[in-house]
């Protein structure tokens, strides 16, 4: 479209009140830097700048700071606290690779999405310092994955590695709005399993694929981190209105995260792993339709009659892949991570054997 959808010229504007309003007042900017990833070719640094009272004052450096630096304090949060902020938009920020600054600015949403290539860095864990003129300092952490690595991991988040009931949207909307933290609770299993696949193949990515907001990634990084799941990534979108319409759609977004993974990281064979309570199946199957050589194999969480009941008012899943794939694709079914764990490595080793065979 040449023009923004009326409902984003709307709430740009009502941001940028706001944040000027909070300037007038001595309000400072907050710096979030979540976790990237990249080759060696291409870095993808995450982020958000959001307008804050006092300026975010960073916990001392260590191992993978995007996730120690979150404070205990924080655990007990409810969730409506971070979908009542105001982005920063157009923030300028800055970058540091060694002796290199690479300057860009927040978009609309106050987002960090910052492609850098030529970046010199090794395979492994990096800390990068992420400096803006009105924030304290952060440190964003990126994984460089190893040319020769050829296995990673896609992950949804709702219903497959966290019981958030999603889509029920009253129910959803409690869990994401008023329960504390604590009280939410992992897809039994589930971590178990993605560690013993990183364990067989050190180095590998990680990535968490989400419909969820951006403003839920702090609380997600706590939450993944509390039960044991490997770090890696969160991919969200923004909530509301676009410059094409009201809403985004989620699906679109996954699929275009799939398709973004396979150009970042083209030598990678996804093992994609998703529920059957929304779309997974359907998105995951038209991927693998289009991309065979970049799929390893499909696991699906299966939910319950109840969950599947409360979620489309049908206790059978609605959604299936049949129609995109072959009986060559590994696809294996199971309704939580420890049934999962056994027939999604016995289906592993079968396609890896199957490769090999001249």
């Amino acid at each position: 479209m040449s023009r923004p959808h009326v409902a984003a010229v709307a709430e740009d504007a009502w941001n940028r009140q706001r944040a000027a309003m909070m300037r007038r007042r001595g309000w400072g900017t907050r710096v979030l830097a979540y976790t990237g990833y990249g080759s060696t070719d291409t870095l993808r640094i995450l982020g958000r700048v959001l307008m804050t009272r006092r300026p975010y004052q960073p916990a001392s450096a260590g191992a993978h700071a995007s996730w120690t630096e979150l404070r205990n304090a924080d655990l007990e949060r409810r969730g409506w606290r971070s979908f009542f902020t105001t982005p920063a938009i157009n923030e300028p920020f800055t970058v540091v690779i060694g002796e290199r600054e690479i300057s860009a600015r927040s978009d609309r949403s106050g987002i960090i999405d910052l492609t850098i290539a030529d970046h010199g860095l090794e395979p492994g864990w990096h800390e990068l310092p992420v400096r803006s003129p009105r924030a304290a300092d952060a440190t964003a952490t990126v994984f460089v994955v190893d040319p020769e690595q050829t296995f990673g991991i896609v992950s949804d988040i709702d219903d497959t590695v966290i019981t958030t009931t999603m889509p029920r949207p009253m129910i959803a909307a409690y869990n994401t709005f008023f329960r504390h933290e604590g009280t939410r609770h992992a897809v039994p299993g589930m971590a178990t399993l993605y560690r013993d696949l990183m364990e067989e193949h050190p180095g590998a990515p990680i990535v968490y694929v989400s419909t969820g907001a951006w403003n839920a990634v702090p609380q997600l990084t706590r939450f993944l981190r509390r039960s044991g799941y490997p770090l890696g990534p969160l991919l969200m979108t923004d909530w509301g209105p676009t410059n094409t319409g009201w809403f985004r759609s989620g699906q679109d977004h996954k699929r275009a995260c799939l398709h973004r993974l396979v150009r970042d990281l083209p030598q990678i064979r996804w093992v994609l792993i998703g529920d059957d309570g929304q779309h997974d199946p359907t998105i995951y199957g038209e991927f693998a339709e289009q991309r065979p050589d970049r799929v390893r194999a499909i696991g699906i969480r299966m939910l319950s009659a109840a969950e599947q009941m409360l979620s489309h008012f049908t206790p059978i899943a609605v959604d299936d892949f049949e129609q995109h794939i072959g009986d060559e694709m590994p696809v294996v079914r199971a309704n939580d991570g420890y049934a999962m764990r056994p027939l999604l490595k016995d289906a592993l080793a079968s396609r890896d054997t199957e490769r090999l065979r001249p």
